[in-house]
């Protein structure tokens, strides 16, 4: 039996309608276990109803088995990542508001078009989470908006190092003729206020966001409070 787990969507429009300035998203969506064209207009409301703040974040899903196969659907990691490579030129096409039409090895789509549009443009930011070392999701990454790096330890899921950081930086700016201008690498951390030195060694290896997330155990929620008011 897994985690209480509530619909993201309607969390976050919730989030949306009682906020102005953060930005908001998931981290991370598995888009192969969503049909495109619906993930597509769900964001698209997000967007819309955020004023332009949403930040899409995905990957392959895991855990291959509890969240697919249980359900009858493709749980390989090969099926999964070419899931998510069409899912999303699915959904950036249908985002543009241009009559669109797709023929690919999973999905094939008559010409249609999607209205209204998502509030930012050309689309909504797309960060691609995926588990290093392993470079497929580093090329997709380079192709999209930004990249969260994902590790695991002995124990799990660790943060990834300043190292990492450094090494994915230039992995990505070699695939985009060198620059990392407006692009996002992001620091998927556990809830905890970091050393000034230690996000200094962040920063100059290139990552551009601390993302905390709390860790499902009986103290999260203080955890949380916790770590807001010691603030930044």
């Amino acid at each position: 039996m897994g985690p209480p787990i509530l619909d993201p969507w309607l969390i976050l429009a919730v989030v949306a309608a009682s906020t102005s300035k953060i930005k908001i998203g998931t981290m991370v969506t598995p888009v192969p276990r969503r049909r495109p064209w619906q993930l597509a207009r769900e964001t698209t409301t997000l967007d819309r109803l955020s004023a332009g703040r949403v930040i899409l974040g995905v990957g392959i899903g895991s855990p291959g088995y509890g969240d697919f196969g249980l359900f009858g659907d493709p749980s390989g990691a090969r099926d999964r990542a070419d899931l998510l490579d069409e899912g999303l030129d699915i959904m950036a096409g249908l985002w543009s508001g241009e009559r669109f039409s797709y023929a690919g090895e999973k999905f094939k789509i008559d010409p249609v078009r999607f209205a209204p549009t998502p509030v930012q443009r050309p689309r909504i930011p797309v960060w691609i989470a995926g588990v290093l070392p392993n470079q497929r999701p580093i090329e997709r990454a380079a192709r999209w908006d930004g990249f969260v790096p994902i590790r695991f330890g002995d124990g799990g899921l660790v943060r990834p190092s300043a190292a990492d950081i450094a090494e994915v930086a230039g992995q990505i700016a070699a695939q985009r003729d060198g620059r990392l201008d407006g692009y996002e690498l992001a620091v998927w951390a556990e809830v905890a206020k970091p050393p000034a030195e230690e996000i200094g060694a962040y920063t100059e290896a290139g990552a551009t966001w601390w993302i905390e997330t709390a860790r499902p155990d009986p103290d999260w929620w203080p955890g949380i409070k916790d770590r807001v008011a010691a603030g930044v």
